[in-house]
């Protein structure tokens, strides 16, 4: 009879407030689970087949690195490696848009379990043992009212059974935005932009980083520069979606 009732109550929920795709805008089932209909969830693919064994970004002729990370170039980044749960296409980018800049924060769990079920299938990340968001600077935090990559780690972090620290990273400077930079714009804008003010509670760990996205790695390394300042062990990186 409860049984009955739920399900009374969502189609009555939906005809009042019917819910669409995120990625394509269709109306989704009374009793569709999450965000995305059938045919835009098949979309969410891994990146590969092949990636950098470092910075994760795809690589269309197959190899092992790719070219900023091939032989000893590699050596120079403080992350030590990044990977993400789906490559981001019309479907992931969908999902991200709608947590960072829609206001839907509701969205931060279903992704995070996402992240979860693809986080079992890189061992490579295994070792990580303190969950540490990317953090937003103040003035932008104020904007947009939340920090998604904050919501991403905190049910990442509860959902995996790892410590959490959402302190203990801090954005010192609101740098410009990234889109129009390239690869060399985006590290050097990046660098000095972070800072570790919680170093006792890093020190020694081996710190996955969690964000949305990652593009050329760059935020990611600014992080990574001062955690390693901080006194880390080792940092790893998983974002949502890699571009």
């Amino acid at each position: 009879m409860k049984h009955l009732a739920t399900a009374l109550y969502k189609r009555i929920l939906h005809l009042l407030f019917p819910r669409v795709c995120l990625g394509c805008s269709h109306d989704l089932f009374w009793n569709a689970e999450g965000f995305l209909c059938p045919s835009c969830a098949r979309e969410l693919k891994a990146p590969g087949p092949h990636i950098c064994r470092r910075c994760g970004t795809v690589l269309k002729s197959g190899g092992a690195h790719c070219y900023v990370c091939r032989g000893s170039r590699g050596e120079r980044y403080k992350c030590k490696c990044i990977r993400s749960a789906w490559q981001f296409n019309t479907s992931s980018r969908a999902m991200v848009h709608a947590l960072k800049y829609g206001g839907l924060d509701y969205l931060a769990p279903l992704m995070a379990e996402e992240m979860l079920h693809r986080f079992a299938q890189l061992p490579e990340l295994a070792m990580a043992d303190l969950i540490v968001p990317v953090p937003l600077h103040r003035f932008k935090l104020r904007q947009r009212g939340y920090n998604q990559s904050e919501l991403l780690a905190q049910h990442f972090a509860h959902c995996i059974g790892l410590p959490f620290c959402g302190n203990c990273l801090v954005r010192v400077r609101n740098t410009p935005s990234q889109t129009t930079l390239g690869r060399a714009g985006r590290l050097q804008n990046m660098t000095g932009a972070f800072a570790c003010v919680r170093p006792e509670v890093v020190k020694g760990k081996t710190v996955l980083l969690i964000d949305d996205v990652a593009t050329t790695g760059a935020t990611l390394e600014g992080c990574a520069q001062a955690l390693k300042q901080g006194g880390a062990k080792q940092v790893l990186a998983y974002t949502y979606a890699r571009e």
